[in-house]
């Protein structure tokens, strides 16, 4: 695999700024409805077994409508469960189980028997009422719930009523469950919507929060950016007025001319994207006509020496290329071009070596002020991002820029 498809693909692995912005706003959200749906599956698994040790206990006729009356509402519990526990598909098994309760809520007065009813003996189906209600919660939005809670028990309390023939005895009970079902569905509901709320309240406020530190990142970095590149222009700009001050001949003059078409140059492509180049080997020759002519077009008449053999991915050959054209820069500019020789040494499969060197006063690296970035930028951190070095050796008695690249 070449290094432009391993980038590709690197980048193809990382997550959009708008998935992960998706992913954020709803932390707290995805996390509150797994807690509801582990806490609705807890409550369900109590009141659903003793609803259903209750049929198994008290089933007085084993017929094909009692049977499927049981297993309509029974499998679609048993599936929920089986949701809440797992994490998935909550909503739809909860909504099949909601439905398939009110069915069989309905179809109770035709199915269940008449004769020989106590009233105080609460059939099972009374159990899975406030069942109904989490699964809703669970479910449906808040309008469905509040209507459930308030519709669900009146309805279980008319079915009891049309089974019991609307005995005397069973309006007391009936409307004691009723009244109970009724004041814990409503609680259950409160207590769902209480819940989203502070987590959709916790959501927002981080959303606010990451949309302020993005402005604000984004912001700073703009802010070091334009100081960056004003820099590195002021840098440019400045070499060639030097240079243009310092003219005496006809070939400084044509090189203060160069120098300051370069700095117009950069000017015009401070928003164009770097050309970094492939992982294509180039050989060491070419680095070196580069040069040459780069020297060329600056007026100089020194001689680009070339040692060894050898050959340098496109992108390695760029930088130092780019690195050197500025050191050969800034002697001409702080050194008047005394004594410039530069030195192209390929040392076959293993790397690369180019030297700048002249014979100026001179300077200390260390005293280069943070906001002078043609060293800094130009030379030092253009050979980082290659994976390569640059060390500078100055003193009174000149000074020397070495680029130096290795195969790892």
């Amino acid at each position: 695999m070449s290094a432009d498809q391993g980038l590709r693909e690197a980048w193809e692995r990382i997550s959009t700024p708008g998935e992960v912005g998706q992913e954020l706003e709803r932390f707290a959200g995805r996390r509150m409805e797994r807690i509801i749906a582990i806490v609705v599956g807890v409550g369900a698994l109590a009141l659903g077994t003793q609803a259903l040790v209750n049929a198994l206990l008290k089933m007085r006729v084993v017929d094909v409508p009692h049977v499927s009356m049981m297993a309509l509402v029974f499998v679609p519990w048993g599936a929920m469960l089986v949701c809440c526990a797992l994490g998935r598909a909550v909503r739809l098994t909860a909504g099949i189980f909601f439905v398939a309760y009110i069915v069989d809520l309905a179809l109770w007065p035709f199915v269940a028997t008449h004769q020989n009813l106590d009233p105080s003996d609460q059939p099972w189906i009374f159990f899975l009422v406030n069942v109904a209600g989490v699964a809703a919660v669970v479910a449906f939005p808040l309008g469905v719930q509040v209507a459930w809670a308030l519709a669900g028990p009146f309805l279980y309390g008319t079915v009891r009523l049309v089974q019991g023939d609307f005995q005397r005895g069973f309006w007391v009970v009936t409307a004691f469950d009723v009244s109970f079902t009724l004041i814990l569905g409503l609680v259950l509901v409160a207590l769902g919507w209480m819940f989203r709320s502070v987590a959709n309240g916790v959501d927002e406020a981080r959303g606010r929060a990451v949309a302020l530190y993005t402005a604000a990142a984004t912001a700073e970095a703009s802010e070091h950016e334009r100081v960056a590149v004003a820099a590195l222009m002021h840098d440019s700009v400045l070499a060639a007025l030097i240079a243009a001050e310092r003219a005496e001949t006809e070939r400084e003059r044509a090189l203060a001319v160069d120098m300051a078409r370069e700095a117009l140059t950069r000017l015009a492509n401070a928003e164009a994207p770097a050309q970094e180049g492939s992982e294509e080997p180039v050989q060491i020759e070419r680095l070196a006509e580069d040069l040459r002519r780069a020297v060329g077009q600056m007026g100089l008449s020194i001689e680009v020496e070339h040692f060894g053999h050898g050959a340098v991915p496109d992108r390695v050959a760029r930088a130092m290329a780019l690195a050197a054209r500025q050191a050969i820069g800034n002697a001409v500019a702080h050194a008047s071009g005394r004594g410039l020789a530069v030195v192209v040494e390929g040392h076959g499969d293993t790397g690369l070596t180019v030297k700048v060197s002249d014979t100026g006063s001179g300077f200390d690296p260390a005293q280069v002020g943070a906001d002078r970035l043609g060293i800094r930028a130009s030379i030092l951190a253009r050979m980082a991002a290659v994976g390569g070095v640059a060390t500078i050796e100055s003193d009174r008695h000149g000074t020397v820029v070495t680029l130096g690249w290795s195969q790892s």
